[in-house]
Order: C-alpha cells, then structure tokens, then sequence
C-alpha cells in the first residue's frame, strides 16, 4: 500500500518531492511523521459498464408479444432493442449497425426472438440469458426485406421482399431453403403490373399448407405450399396495409388505403363479402361512401361468449385536420374511438391463447404511441388503461438537469413515496398489469437511492432507483408558484426564455435535512421545505433582489498589462454597451426612461396557495430587471440547512440569502470577492497580484456609495464616511486617465502602490415592504447594483461550459468581464493562513478558475439567529486553476470527507415541541483548537486540472493536469470502495477517477464522446460506483465504475426467459379429427428441407455467425447463482417435457377408449337390421 505524506511548507526550507504519480506534482515541505494518509483505493477497484437503461424507447418502430412468456419487445430507429416484462423487468440491447428495426417476430415460448432491420439484415436473439445475445444473422444482398411471418411452433421464417417474392429461412441454423415463391407464378399470368412489395404473409389457421400473400397494389393470393400454385386470387382497386384471419379460417380481413374494410370468403374470390368503411359518411342515395385516410392495421379477433372484437389504427375521414391519433375498437354494433396523445406507431391485441386456431378471446390492446405505451383493457366498459408499472414518464417534459444520490437515508424514500401515493391518478383498470413475464435479479445491492429530474414545464420527480429499477416516487410542480398567463395578452415578461419560462436550470437537495432549492431559467429561485400535513398558505414569501453589472467598455490591455477601464457615462443608461459607473452599489430607483426596472420575469400568485403534503414553499427569490436589462440566469446554488442559508450566483456575482429570516444578508459582484476583506469594505487590489489574482476591472473605492444606499452590515452599528456622488466620479475619471497613460507606457507598478494603499468602506442595510392589511412581510425588496455584462443568458445553465472560453488567461478585460460563479461549497474551515480554529466558511469558485473563500460569522445558536444576523468577510483568493471551477471539496487529515453540516429534518408544520426534539443546530465555531499545521484538504477540480491544498497554510500539496485538448464537462468527489476519489467526465469522452489526496489516476476509459449538449447536462456521479446520463430525450442510462458492480452484475441483472408450461392446443373434438374438419398440420421440414427443395443461392443472402454463443456462456459461467439458476431450467424443461409426454400418452388413451366407445355402441345399434333398414 502506497503512503502519502502531508507537506508543511516552511520559510527558507525546501525538500525533494514526495513519492508520486508522473502525473501528479507535492509542494517540497518538510514530512511530519504523523501525517500520513494511507490510500485504499487501487486500479483493480474500478471497471466501467452499463447497467441498465430506463425510460421510454426513443424512435419506437416496431413492437412484438410473447403470450406465453408475457414479455413485450420494442424496436427503435437507432436499431435498439427494449424488453419488458413485469414491473422493474427490464433490458436493452442494440444492434451493431444502427439501422431501424422494421419487424420483430417472438419464438413463442422458447426465448427467442427475431428481429428484421431496414438494412436487409434478420438477427436471432437468445434471450435465454440475462444479457441478449446474437445467435445468427442473415444478411439479404439483392432483395431488400418487406414483411416476415413465423408461424406458432415452427422453425420456419416467411420473408417478404420488395421485388413480391417470399423466402423461406430456417431459424434454427439461419439458413436459407431452396424453396421461393416467385410474384410471377402468384400472380395471375394476365396481369401485366409488378403486384409491388409482400405486404403481408400468413398461414391459413386451419390450414398450414395453404399461405396467404397480400401485395402492395391490391392483389391477395392463396398459395398453396405442397403443390405450389395459387388456389385463389383476390383483387381490390385500393392498396393493401393489412391482412387480419377469422380464426376458423373461412374468412379474412384486408385494410386499404381509401379508408375501408373489405372481408372475403376464401373460396368467393370474385368479391368481398362486405366493404364497410369505420369513419366514412354513408350517402343516403347508395352512392360510395367519401374516401377516408388509409386504415394502416386491423386485428380480428373472436370470442366464445359474444361478437368479434375487430381494432382498426387509421381510417379517419379527411375532415378531421388536426385530430389526434385514434384507435376504433368495434365489437358487435359499437364503435369506441379511441383518442391518443401522441401519434400511433402500431398496436397488437392480446389474447387468451397462442393458438390461431381457437377462439382468441382478446383481453387487452398494447399501443406504442411515439413517445408513449398505453395498454387498454377491453374486458371493461369504456375501455379504461391499465396504469403502467414502467417509468416511462421520464420525458413527459423534457429532462433539463438531473441529480444522483446513491446511499441516502432510507427513511427518505418511504416518506416521498407516502406523499407521491397521494397523487396517484384515478380511473384505472382495476385488472393487474398484463405484461408479466420475467424474474428480478438476486443482487445484494440494496442500498436506496434517489434519482431527481429537473423539467421543462417546471416540474421535478423524484425516483426510486434502487436495485436496478426506477419507479416514480414524487412529482413537485414549481410552476404553481406563479401565476398562469391566461392569453397572449397577458403573456409575462419572460424575454429571458421564448418558451418554458419555468424550465428547471439547477437544483440543490440536501438528503439529511430534505431542503430543496431549485433555480428557473427565469432567473428566479425557490426554496422548498418537506411536510407531512397540508397547509394552504395565504401568501407566498417573496424577495426580489436587484442585480447588475454596470461597467462600460474596456480598452484591451497590453500582455502582462494592467487591466484599465475606459470613462463612464451616465448611470442611467439602460444599454449594454453603453459604460457605467463601476461596481457601484446602491438602493435601485426605478428608471423613467429605462422600459422595465424593478420588474421580476415571472409573477407571484396573489391567491392563497394549497400546499398537499410533501415539498411546501418556503420563499421565492427573484431577480428583477434592471433598467430594460433582463436579469441574468442563475449558474451556481448551495443551501446549508445547519446555517439556515441559501447562495446563489450567476454572472453579476453572487447572494446570500437567510430562508429562516426570509432576508438577504449579502450581495457581491464577483470582483469583490478577490478584495481579503470584509465584504462591507472594498480593498484596492490588482488583478495580477501574485498568489491572489483579481477579476476586479477597478479600483474598489471607485464604487462607493454614501452613507444612505450604502449596504450596511447587519451586525455592523455606524458607517464610515465616503465621498459625494460627484467627488467619487471625478476620482475614476482621473484614475482612468492615469490608468490609460500608465498602460500605454507600461509603468504599472506606481499605479498598482497606489491601489494597495487605497481603503474605503462600505455597510449593508436592507430594504422591506411590508404588505397591507397588517399582513407578515411579504415583499421584501434589495435594490442593489453590481456588476453587469454582455453576454446574453442561455437557454439552460449547464450550457455555459461550451461558450464561455476555456483559456485561464486573465490578460483579456472581455474574459474578465464575463466572470461567472460556477460553483459553492459550505464548510467548516480555516479562513485565514494564521487561524487555529475552524470557523463556518464558504468556497466560491468561478469560470475563470479561481477559488474564494468567505467567512461566516454565525450567532452561537438557533435561538441567537433569529436576533443577530450572520456576517461576512471575504478572504481573498485561496488558489488559482485552469478553467472553470466545477467541484469542491474539504477532507480531514485521515483523507475522509467532511462534508457541510446539516440539520437533522423536522416537520416544518409540526408542533413547537416536536420541532424541539429534533432540531439542533450545530455550534458555529468549534471549541476545539488545532495546531499551527494543516489538517484539512481543499480538493479543488476544474475543467483542466485538479489540486489539493492543505489548510490552513493554503498550499498546494498535490496537483494533476486532468486533460490538455479537451475539458471536463462534470466533476464530483465520491465514496467507493469505503475510501473517496473524484470521478470525472470529459467531452472527448473519457471517464477518470483521481484518488484522494494525492491525485494518482486510477481509472480512464474512452467511453462515451459527447454527441449531445443532453449529456453534458445531465451526467452525473454518485457515490458507490454509480453514474447516470439521458442517452436520449426519452431515457436514463446507468453505469458503474466500480469493479465490485460489475462483478456481480449478472446476478443483480433481472431475468426475462422463466420456463412456462405451453398452453394445450384446442381440442378438435372427434368427428373433426375423423373426418378431417379440424386444423390440417404440415410437415414443413419435408417440404423445405434440402433433400425436396434443394440449395438456395448462396449470392441471395450471407449467414453471420453471431457472439451469443460465447456471451451466453461468459454469462452463464459467472457466479454460482448463475449455475444453480441454469440448473434449475434444465430440470425444470426436463420436467415439463416428460409432463408433456405423459399428457399427451393419457390424451392418446383417452381418445382412442373413447373412439372404441362409439364403434360398439353403433356396432350394437345396427348389427341386427338388415340392409334395408339402415
């Protein structure tokens, strides 16, 4: 095991660096014997693989039913497979080649399953094991693949082609048979048209020699196998979509491209036996009825007990411009339509038995709408759904960020599910969800944990993914906050956003104390307690805080140069471009000639707001606009239930607000933060100081305000004197001035002695508005101006890592200007080189890679909060990285995270007492002193590099170059293994992990390249080896990077193939079976084999062996779950055949008792008549 040592730098001395990783780099100090952090972690620990894959299958094209196996097979356009059985039974698999799945096909009972790809290509799944395999492929070269048919317990597979000729495969060895049915010799001689492509195929369900064809144009032919020839031919004006039998085999359905059905006897070929058309207009004189939209499928199934159910997708008349998709379910006299909320991909009907000969007694229809899967209950009145135990409603809004939390608390999700049960809809079918095949997986993983999605419409859903599953818990809906416009007139000021002006940018979730903090892209933020009672709140707390950046043009310094601002204009100027006084703070004042100032993008509802039980509103905070300048969108978000504090920043700086005291403590542009002073003082400073680098654009003193808009700190009891309005403009007039001239000849230094003895003060002082009619304060409005910039706000926050400039340089005043906060981190610190304790602090980190720490300064209880406010200090920069800031972190001496601290949840609604007996709040300031060495990690991670700096001497122990061409899109410092590491995700799509402290890399794999900005704003890391990401807008992809997983993956996985005993085939009863009325078999292999129909082209098709073979049993070797499973079927098979042979002995015994029966009683009827009497 390899040992780290902890450096004390110390003043003159240096050392040789410390054993490390090329890649990683010690600060030369001098060793302690007693800091050593002995690491855990090690590269065997880590392995990368996907786990499994929720949501909805995105592009759905095709869709397939085993009803023995009760499992359900969804095809995509991207070539991927979805299968689903019952709740939490789930799979996915993808074809190599990507191309859309046109066609699937089950082995009914055997697990298998063949899928037909636009590529010409069929595929053979084995899903008897966990992870599908392919067993064979065949790949079509001259003939491109229409339609396929295989027929209930055989091996033989009808394919269609486009040229109309119909091949035959072997599913067993995927080998084509000499046998082809030509158009040409289907067809009538006489006709002088290609029929166009095989649209359908299928076997007669009383006949197996006799194969029904359905070509594009009209034409549908009964071909008879053992003869080869066509017995009858059925022509129609209109092109066929669909074929559909009577499971008599007598009649069969065809539907057409004009709107109608038309059923035929098969031995009346002249015409149809009935044409009807479900949504055309009857004329009363006869006439035929109007054309309506193509009917596209029908299904006819019968019952014992009553009429025929016929369903029919399509068909509506032309009328009907902008109706949803509908499916019309016929039975008997009724007709119901149906209407779907999204477009109708296809649909199959259910049924009772797998024969096609019997009656087929259809008890539900599964539809596959383009983004969703309905199954219908037709065993009810009025055809209810069926509620569906998928979590297919991941993108029921579109996903706009997501968070992961693996090893939460388990009581959290029993109390979300108890207030997420509340708001269940009504209406269902009370019948259990029909699609039930599969088992789950016998894994040990039984830790909880919490998937939340952040959605377009302002929603947020909390998810049950434990175990490998995912199940809605909670729905929270942000938007009820504000009021809805009612028409365009009163549409709201959301210039920020064109549309989805409540879209979730960020959240915050802290499990421990169940706050939640959520940031809309209409900059505005809500904070969110959790309660198990309803309450109805007559009025929404609101703050409104003022936010700007008023700082003009900047001449481009020289390299090196120091940054000079250009002159002011007048304060009042509402445009961008147009320069203002700098980093001037004030109480804003309404703009007459701005066209909107003071004006939040969304509007707080007015009305009392009924709160069910679960996440309840504590306060909004919203920022205004700005003198016809729209607020910028909110980037970065922190809340610490402990301190009773939220903070949030974007790129005007950044505010802390106190959600107990519903006040706002602090407000800072980001410049300020580089000043080592208190935030109530501004210091000169320079932006090329060594050590502490500045994103100030001007002297702190040039902004200050007198003593009446002046923020005033709240523990703070006078003010210091500043100068006028006019004496401060003149004084950054001149000071511009002199700047120009010192950065034109390149004498920075008088100017940078100059500053560093400049000091002013300033004081915080907040604004209320209190409500009429005696109501609490609800309104409480800080007019405060900051720092304002160009650049235009994005759509979602995330987004800002691909344009804003990935350089770390800070010679350019443009970059500077843009300084965005990207992230904060509460702790538990030592705020200063020459502290001994540790104090409550905040690390703020920004886009230009620079790490800030604020002191807090907190009253010593709950008690003491609500009557003195928290202050601050800033205390400059703490160290200086390449690119943005993207995660922080604070370890103890033992390498153990120390993570911020919480409060222990109560029921905000709950009685004083019982609020008493959970609440504790933690001592601000430990009693504890430390010795004057560090004994603290700052793990700091941007999108180039990684440090680690000890505390408190601020010294960077170790450090590593993540990535030189790309950049890491997201960074988390997480626990596996029992030890923690940062796990990280680039754009050029590797996955790393870096242990802690000393930064050795243990894991990078090329895994995913960023395709789409829907990755970057949503992969995550977790704790425990986990990982997610939205693969597509409709589903969520899990990983693992822990070698643990993936070990025990196969057990953990679910299982779709469960041995299920073969229905019994219908009993033909005895006259049928003696004089041939009933279903005639055939014997395919004779007929198909080599030996009758001889050898196909070898040039018409290319068999590919597939890997199933091998991963089946790669799969199967792995655990001795596996074997005892594996066993298991076999003996379970084993019995079911020898079952099986036994009951078809007893049914051959019984029939041939009962036929000896019947041949004595007529033997004794007629032995004594004599011929004439018969």
């Amino acid at each position: 095991m390899k040992k780290f040592n902890i450096r004390k730098v110390l003043d003159g001395l240096t050392a040789a660096s410390s054993s490390s990783s090329s890649s990683a780099t010690a600060q030369p100090g001098t060793p302690r014997e007693n800091d050593v952090v002995q690491e855990t972690l090690q590269s065997e620990h880590f392995q990368l693989c996907k786990t499994v894959r929720h949501g909805f299958p995105y592009q759905p094209s095709s869709m397939a039913f085993d009803p023995v196996q009760k499992i359900l097979a969804v095809g995509t356009q991207t070539g991927a497979l979805r299968l689903f059985g019952r709740a939490g039974v789930e799979c996915y698999c993808q074809h190599e080649s990507g191309a859309a799945v046109i066609q699937l096909q089950f082995l009914i009972n055997e697990g298998a399953l063949v899928s037909a790809l636009a590529d010409d290509s069929i595929h053979l799944w084995n899903l008897r094991q966990k992870i599908p395999a392919i067993l064979h492929s065949l790949k079509f070269n001259r003939e491109r693949i229409t339609y396929c048919h295989l027929p209930f317990q055989s091996k033989w597979l009808y394919i269609g082609s486009e040229r109309g000729n119909i091949h035959i495969v072997n599913v067993e060895s995927f080998t084509l048979s000499g046998y082809v049915i030509m158009w040409n010799k289907a067809i009538e001689l006489s006709t002088k048209t290609h029929p166009g492509p095989v649209v359908h195929i299928s076997d007669n369900p009383m006949d197996e020699g006799k194969l029904l064809i359905g070509f594009e144009c009209g034409v549908v032919v009964l071909w008879d196998l053992k003869s080869k020839k066509a017995d009858y031919r059925y022509n129609y004006d209109e092109a066929i979509h669909s074929v559909a039998w009577h499971h008599e085999g007598k009649q069969f359905v065809c539907s057409h491209s004009d709107g109608t059905l038309t059923t035929w006897n098969i031995r009346a070929p002249a015409k149809p036996a009935q044409i009807i058309t479900p949504h055309g207009k009857q004329p009363k004189d006869g006439k035929k009825p109007e054309p309506c939209k193509p009917i596209l499928k029908v299904e006819y199934k019968t019952t014992r007990a009553g009429d025929p159910f016929m369903v029919v997708f399509g068909g509506l008349s032309y009328d009907t411009v902008g109706r949803r998709a509908c499916l019309t379910v016929m039975h008997g006299k009724s007709t119901a339509v149906l209407e779907m909320d999204y477009p109708i991909v296809d649909f199959l009907t259910l049924c009772e038995t797998p024969y096609p000969n019997d009656f087929q007694e259809p008890y539900a229809v599964v539809v596959l709408l383009e983004k969703d899967l309905v199954v219908i209950d037709l065993g009810q009145i009025g055809y209810p759904i069926f509620e569906s135990q998928y979590p297919l409603t991941i993108h029921e809004s579109p996903v706009t960020c997501c968070e992961y939390f693996a090893d939460c608390p388990a009581e959290l999700i029993p109390a979300l599910y108890s207030v997420g049960s509340l708001q269940k809809r009504q209406g269902y079918s009370k019948k259990e969800w029909p699609i039930s095949g599969g088992n789950w997986g016998q894994g040990t993983q039984n830790y909880p944990e919490i998937i939340i999605t952040g959605h377009a419409d302002g929603s947020i859903k909390f998810w049950d993914a434990s175990a490998l599953m995912l199940q809605v818990l909670y729905k929270l809906k942000t938007a009820k906050v504000f009021e809805r416009a009612r028409g365009k007139e009163e549409k709201p000021n959301t210039d920020i956003v064109d549309e989805d002006p409540f879209a979730i940018q960020t959240l915050f979730w802290c499990p421990e104390s169940r706050m939640l903090c959520v940031a809309g892209v209409s900059a505005h933020v809500i904070i969110y307690r959790f309660s198990k009672q309803e309450v109805t709140t007559d009025v929404v707390q609101l703050l409104e805080v003022r936010m700007q950046c008023e700082f003009g043009e900047v001449d481009s310094p020289d390299p090196g140069g120091e940054q000079t601002p250009t002159l002011p204009t007048s304060a009042a100027s509402s445009s961008p471009q147009e320069a203002e006084p700098p980093n001037q703070l004030s109480a804003g004042i309404n703009s007459s000639e701005g066209p909107r100032d003071n004006i939040p993008c969304l509007q707080v509802r007015s009305s009392p707001l009924k709160q069910s039980p679960g996440y309840q509103v504590e306060l909004v905070v919203q920022l205004v606009w700005v003198s016809g300048e729209p607020p910028q969108q909110i980037t970065s978000l922190a809340v610490n239930s402990s301190f009773g504090l939220v903070v949030f920043g974007n790129s005007n700086g950044l505010a802390v607000v106190d959600y107990v005291q519903k006040t706002l403590l602090l407000h800072m542009g980001t410049s300020e933060l580089y000043s080592p002073s208190d935030p109530c003082q501004r210091q000169p400073h320079s932006p090329r100081k060594p050590r502490q680098p500045s994103g100030g654009l001007c002297d702190s003193n040039d902004g200050s305000n007198n003593s009446e808009d002046r923020c005033k700190s709240p523990t703070s009891g006078s003010t210091s004197p500043c100068n006028s309005d006019d004496e401060r403009k003149q004084n950054f007039i001149e000071k511009a001035k002199m700047s120009r001239k010192i950065s034109s000849s390149g004498e920075q230094k008088p100017e940078l002695e100059e500053r560093s003895q400049r000091w002013s003060t300033r004081t915080c002082k907040s604004r209320f508005c209190s409500v009429k009619n005696g109501k609490m304060a609800a309104r409480m409005t800080q007019k405060l101006k900051v720092l304002k910039t160009n650049s235009g706000p994005n759509r979602y926050g995330k987004d800002n890592a691909f344009t804003r400039s990935r350089s770390s340089s800070v010679t350019s005043i443009d970059r500077e200007s843009r300084e965005v906060i990207s992230s904060f981190y509460f702790c538990e610190s030592f705020p200063k080189k020459s502290d001994s304790l540790v104090s409550p602090c905040l690390l703020v980190g920004t886009t230009q890679g620079s790490v800030m720490m604020v002191a807090l300064c907190l009253p010593p209880g709950s008690e003491q909060k609500v009557l003195q406010p928290v202050s601050f200090a800033t205390c400059g920069t703490l160290v200086r990285l390449k690119g943005g800031i993207l995660t922080m972190a604070l370890l103890d001496a033992g390498g153990t995270l120390l993570p911020p601290s919480d409060e222990p949840w109560y029921d905000p609604n709950a009685s004083d007492e019982e609020k008493e007996k959970v609440r504790r709040r933690r001592p601000a300031t430990p009693p504890s002193s430390q010795e004057s060495q560090d004994t603290q990690f700052a793990v700091l991670c941007s999108e180039k590099q990684a440090k680690v700096v000890g505390m408190p001497s601020q010294t960077r122990i170790y450090k590593h170059n993540i990535t030189e061409t790309s950049f890491v899109l997201r960074a988390d410092v997480v626990q596996t293994g029992g030890a923690y590491c940062i796990a990280c995700f680039c754009a050029n799509g590797h996955i790393m992990t870096l242990s802690l402290p000393s930064l050795r890399p243990l894991l990078d794999v090329n895994y995913l390249p960023l395709t789409d900005m829907r990755i970057a704003r949503t992969f995550c890391f977790s704790n425990l080896g986990q990982a997610l990401y939205l693969t597509s807008p409709t589903e969520i992809q899990r990983i693992t990077y822990s070698q643990e997983t993936c070990d025990n993956l196969q057990e953990m996985l679910s299982e779709l193939f469960t041995p299920v005993e073969t229905p019994e085939a219908p009993n033909r009863g005895f006259f049928k079976g003696l004089f041939g009325g009933g279903a005639q078999s055939l014997d395919r292999e004779d007929l198909f084999g080599e030996t009758t129909a001889g050898k196909a082209s070898r040039s018409l098709a290319q068999h590919i062996p597939g890997p199933g073979g091998m991963e089946g049993m790669k799969g199967a070797a792995s655990g001795v779950v596996g074997d005892l499973a594996r066993a298991r079927v076999a003996l379970d098979e084993r019995g079911q055949k020898l079952g099986e042979l036994e009951e078809r002995t007893a049914a051959m015994m019984a029939s041939a008792e009962s036929f000896s029966k019947h041949a004595h009683n007529m033997m004794v009827k007629y032995k004594d008549k004599k011929w004439y009497q018969l």
